[in-house]
């Protein structure tokens, strides 16, 4: 490509089914070892090859950029709590980017972005780590707990987690309202 040029636009075959107020950032034909697809970036979220949903970038735990390989480790809802969401990995997702433009740069601030608070806590027998979301297209902020593997979920520990979800959040809201 030249200086000036340009990635071609998406092709409308490859295009993912957007909402009204969604917009196409970034795109890469990709291959994850079970054919080709086209990791689409937009506003909202991750498009991801043989997934008829969108990854919102709150949805997505890690993501990684080799240079030229993306690996993206979405999020497994497990419980929901009174004001959170209790979270595991889901098995992590590698695509091969053939020409990977601005992709990996908005994946990483989408995801960076998103992020409004983040601790990682002691609890008993284990730990864990409290994160509150920016939800694109959202007011407010999911919050969310991912327990270190091995951590117990007994009626103690949640407890202790509720006391430290609750005392993030106030930590967190606006002095004023």
């Amino acid at each position: 490509m030249g200086l000036f040029s340009r990635k071609p636009k998406l092709p409308p075959a490859a295009r993912p089914p957007l909402a009204a107020d969604e917009r196409v950032l970034a795109w890469a034909t990709a291959g994850n070892g079970e054919g080709d697809g086209v990791v689409v970036a937009s506003n909202l979220g991750l498009w991801l090859p043989g997934r008829g949903h969108r990854l919102g970038w709150h949805d997505i735990l890690k993501a990684v950029w080799s240079g030229r390989e993306l690996t993206v480790t979405p999020a497994e809802p497990l419980a929901e709590r009174d004001g959170y969401q209790v979270v595991a990995d889901c098995p992590a997702e590698t695509y091969l980017l053939l020409d990977p433009g601005d992709l990996p740069h908005q994946v990483r601030a989408r995801v960076t972005r998103s992020v409004a608070y983040t601790a990682h806590h002691p609890v008993p027998g284990g730990a864990g780590r409290i994160a509150a979301r920016r939800v694109a297209g959202a007011d407010g902020l999911a919050w969310t707990v991912r327990f270190d593997p091995g951590t117990p979920t007994d009626d103690e520990v949640l407890a202790e987690t509720d006391r430290l979800v609750a005392a993030a959040r106030v930590a967190t809201s606006p002095a004023d309202v």
